[in-house]
């Protein structure tokens, strides 16, 4: 499956963005779907993540209770929803698949080429 990630942009702190993420290929209800960051001069790190149906959702606690993952699987889209955004948020913004249900970044074998997210206080 190929991924293409987008919706990032220049936000004020305390505003919103929604990332979207586009599949193609086939089998796209098959995958787990995540969305993770890398900030400058760290780590990629796990955001959140959905299940194949959208029976469930994971978040990292560091954005628990302000981002939404949703999926629709009719239209092979995986959306990041980012609300009470702060300076701590920035980051480049990748979504990803994997054929295991994980959090884990080492487990997702697609990977889309990151939406720059910048959050300006």
């Amino acid at each position: 499956v190929q991924l293409q990630a987008s919706g990032g942009g220049l936000v004020q702190a305390g505003g919103s963005l929604r990332l979207s993420c586009a599949a193609s290929g086939q089998a796209f209800s098959s995958y787990f779907m995540g969305w993770f960051r890398q900030a400058p001069g760290k780590a990629r790190e796990f955001v959140a993540a959905i299940s194949r149906y959208s029976g469930s959702t994971y978040y990292a606690d560091s954005v628990k209770g302000r981002f939404t993952i949703s999926r629709d699987n009719s239209k092979n889209m995986v959306y990041l929803q980012m609300n009470s955004l702060t300076s701590e948020d920035t980051a480049v913004y990748y979504c990803a698949g994997s054929t295991a249900q994980s959090v884990y970044s080492r487990t997702y074998e697609y990977w889309g080429q990151g939406t720059l997210v910048t959050v300006s206080s």
